[in-house]
């Protein structure tokens, strides 16, 4: 029993820092027009061009709508909100080496001096397999007055994860793109940064 319970003890905190380090960082561009970025009622809607209200949709604008409320927007769904924040999101695969590279490479050497001459000849075999693709996800949102259609400011956020790791999930990546996008609202204007 005493066993049982020291080994719960260490792999607990090992199985949580296994989770924390797969998550990678965020990169993360804002722009926006000073301190005109004040707070009122905010629609969340996906942008004209993109009218997607797919249910992976619904899990981005709703990442959105938590981070506007925690910053001091309220929702109001509707054309009656003082704002409206359009969402757009991108994902893709992304592979770390290209198609079709031989796992097996054949290099051939040779050298000649005074005290004879020597051809060698390597060969070497990758046994790793197939790279894993890697799962590119952005999110872009926009706010605009309504009143005058008027960008007071917008954002985009990156990131990657391997393919059908939990940090490639659409769920956790729509939050954490989301939480990093907002974070310290309205951000420098113009900057890039990366958020971990």
């Amino acid at each position: 029993m005493r066993v049982k319970k020291w080994a719960c003890l260490l792999v607990g905190p090992l199985a949580l820092a296994g989770c924390a380090t797969a998550i990678a960082p965020v990169e993360v561009t804002r722009f926006h027009i000073g301190d005109q970025t004040g707070r009122g009622t905010i629609a969340v809607e996906p942008l004209a061009f993109d009218d997607d209200t797919s249910l992976e949709f619904r899990s981005y604008a709703a990442a959105v709508e938590r981070e506007l409320q925690r910053i001091g927007f309220t929702e109001q769904s509707g054309m009656g909100s003082e704002y409206v924040a359009s969402v757009n999101y991108r994902r893709g695969g992304r592979d770390t080496l290209s198609e079709g590279r031989s796992p097996v490479s054949i290099g051939v050497g040779g050298s000649t001096g005074s005290y004879g001459s020597g051809v060698g000849l390597g060969i070497g075999i990758n046994l790793s397999g197939k790279p894993k693709a890697t799962v590119m996800t952005q999110i872009a949102v926009q706010i605009k007055r309504r009143a005058d259609a008027t960008i007071i400011w917008e954002g985009r956020a990156m990131t990657e994860a391997k393919e059908n790791s939990p940090a490639a999930q659409p769920g956790m990546t729509a939050s954490k793109l989301a939480e990093a996008l907002f974070r310290d609202f309205p951000g420098v204007s113009g900057r890039t940064i990366t958020v971990k």
